[in-house]
Order: C-alpha cells, then sequence, then structure tokens
C-alpha cells in the first residue's frame, strides 16, 4: 500500500479484512484488531475461517464476487470468534481493482448501523414534539395557576371526601406544571460552551451528588480507564446529563436499592458526520450500567423519544433532554436494556491539542 491508501486503510471506522487468493488473511485494519482482539501481525497469513465464526455461507459468497467482480451484501450476519460472542452485523464483500482474487471484507456491528440509522427520525420528532409543547406550556400554565388557587380557596372550608378532591386538584396541577417546566427549560438550553474536560471529574461529581441526594441507597462502582484524553464538553451540561442517568437507574432499582457501574474505555470504532460535513471520530466512552428491571422492551427504541415513559407518572423528558444535549456536542448516545442489566454509552469526542497543550 502507498501512503495515501495506509492512511484510508488505518482510518476505516469499521472492521476491514483483505483476503488472499486462498482465503488467508493478506491485512487487516486497526478497527479489526480491536474487533478481535488480535494483532494484525498474529493474523496476517491465517486462514480466515480460524480467526473468524461467520453465519453465512461465504465460500459461495467469495466465490461470486471474485467470479462476478461485483460487490456483495449481507444483512445480519453472526460474526464471532474464540476470544468474543456472536455480534450481529451487516457485511460487505468487494473486489479489489487490480489485486486478481483478493476480496475485501468489511464489518458493520448492527448497534452501530442502528443508532446512525435513527438518528434522523429521533432528533426531527424530538424537535417537533417539544416545539409544539413549548408553544402550549405558557398559555397553559396560566390558567393552571387559577385552578390552584381556587382549589385551595375552597379547601379552607371542607373536610372528608370533599378536602380530598381539592387536595387531588392542586396535586394534579401542581404536576402539570412541573412537566411545562421541564418543557420549558428543554426548549431554553442554551448551545454549550465547550472547554478542555477530564470526564472522570465530572463522573466523581456527579456521583457524590448523587450519594448524598436521591441515591443514597445505591452503591456505585467506578471502572475507569486512567489513559483516556481530555473530552471537549460543556461541564455543567455533561454533568446534567450525568445526573440525569444516574437518577434515572435509581428510580429504576426502587428503594431496595441496587449498583451502578460508572464505566470509561476508548473505542474508536465509531465516527459521526458533523454539521460542517467533516466526519469526526467519537473515541471516548462513557457507560452508566445499572443491575434493575430494565426498560420495557417496547419501549427501548424509543426510548430517547420525548414524553415516552416505562415509569408510572413519569413525563419522558429527562432522556430526550439528556439526548438533545449529547447530540449538540455532536456526541452520541445509545442504550441497551435486559432484565437485570441496562446500559447507557456516551461517545465523546477528544479535545482538540491546541486547547489541552
Amino acid at each position: 500500500m502507498n501512503a495515501l491508501s495506509d492512511t484510508l486503510w488505518a482510518s476505516l471506522p469499521v472492521p476491514a479484512f483483505l483476503l488472499d487468493p486462498g482465503d488467508l488473511l493478506a491485512e487487516v485494519n486497526p478497527a479489526a484488531e480491536q474487533f478481535l482482539n488480535a494483532s494484525a501481525r498474529s493474523m496476517r497469513g491465517a486462514p480466515v475461517f480460524d480467526r473468524l465464526a461467520i453465519d453465512a455461507p461465504l465460500e459461495e459468497a467469495f466465490s461470486r464476487v471474485r467470479r462476478d467482480h461485483a460487490a456483495l451484501f449481507i444483512n445480519n450476519v453472526d460474526v464471532g470468534s474464540g476470544q468474543r460472542p456472536p455480534m450481529q452485523c451487516n457485511m460487505q464483500i468487494a473486489p479489489m481493482i487490480g489485486m486478481p482474487g483478493f476480496v475485501l471484507v468489511i464489518f458493520e456491528p448492527r448497534q452501530i448501523a442502528d443508532r446512525l440509522g435513527r438518528a434522523h427520525s429521533v432528533k426531527t420528532s424530538a424537535r417537533s414534539a417539544i416545539g409544539m409543547a413549548e408553544m402550549l406550556a405558557h398559555e397553559i400554565k396560566n390558567p393552571l395557576a387559577g385552578i390552584t388557587g381556587a382549589a385551595q380557596l375552597l379547601s379552607m372550608g371542607l373536610s372528608g371526601q370533599d378536602l380530598e378532591l381539592t387536595d387531588l386538584i392542586v396535586a394534579e396541577s401542581r404536576r402539570i406544571v412541573a412537566l411545562l417546566e421541564q418543557v420549558e427549560q428543554f426548549g431554553n438550553l442554551r448551545p454549550p460552551v465547550r472547554s478542555a474536560i477530564n470526564v472522570h471529574d465530572l463522573l466523581d461529581r456527579a456521583r457524590r451528588t448523587a450519594m448524598v441526594g436521591f441515591a443514597g441507597h445505591m452503591r456505585i462502582v467506578e471502572d475507569y480507564d486512567p489513559s483516556l484524553p481530555p473530552t471537549h464538553v460543556d461541564a455543567d451540561q455533561l454533568l446534567q446529563v450525568f445526573l440525569n442517568l444516574l437518577r434515572n437507574a435509581t428510580e429504576a432499582a426502587g428503594p431496595a436499592g441496587g449498583r451502578i457501574t460508572l464505566r470509561t474505555f476508548y473505542d474508536v470504532a465509531l465516527r459521526l458526520r458533523r454539521k460542517d460535513g467533516a466526519t469526526g471520530a467519537l473515541p471516548l466512552q462513557v457507560e452508566i450500567i445499572d443491575d434493575g428491571p430494565g426498560l420495557p422492551p417496547d419501549l427501548v427504541q424509543d426510548a430517547f423519544e420525548p414524553f415516552v415513559s416505562g415509569r408510572e407518572n413519569g413525563t419522558g423528558l429527562g432522556l430526550a433532554l439528556v439526548s438533545k444535549i449529547i447530540s449538540d456536542h455532536e456526541g452520541w448516545i445509545a442504550v441497551d436494556s435486559v432484565p437485570g442489566r441496562t446500559v447507557f454509552r456516551l461517545s465523546l469526542p477528544v479535545a482538540p491539542k491546541e486547547e489541552t497543550a
């Protein structure tokens, strides 16, 4: 490979493998090394089927690509190895121009593909729903104040069931006002003022705040990668994100409490197109993991939509606000949830070198 080819090969954000005419691994890119947890040197020259366990008729696929000199796409393939469990991927196989018999195999993990595919619809629906709610919020709060005041005046001369009814009116009116204030907070969120920040400092602040308040009955465990470089975020807004996610995990656990794990690590697999059209890496990963009952299966795909909540009397705005903040930072957030393990994963950018000097 020449210098440009080497740069392009190393920059691919998804696992890629170059196979020779005998289906031996001729080259693997850095993302493939991470995917298989093995070095390129140890894999070069090995039969591809010694390194990859793929649930698809690949001999036939490779033959077809070599014969027809045309790319082939295979969706929803389970890809694993002896070192890791299978992961569902979309797979692309293409012939190498000018290299007869060589084929390029690229895997796109479905988690990344699904996250990218849902991006536009989530953001559009969030803007639409919140925009409509913002227009109504102010007008609704004024009559609610009158209803609350009238109910409080009536309650002064009442007792028994009549008093219970007026108390209910006051309580529910206040709950609606609190919801509307959350809508206004969502709409009035200022653009982030970003700087180089140590993400572990923010996580520690969020943990301490949670432990002396709403998460006092929880066990919070830290699993940090101390080598992480600074991220590029608005510290106050990212702190709000961490607190919202910790509160969600605590509320899911209930009075009995449970365990929350704060995990950080480095992963170069995800790159997103920024507003200026350039592609940016999001290698800093933060996971907030709880051992609660998990999200209802029918809500997982829409967890970041506004007004979607799995809790009784939940507003569904907490995760929508989290999603908006992360989106404004040109980052990404996803959730995986099964009973006993819910993982919110944030992918964040690295701070520019000029801000860390």
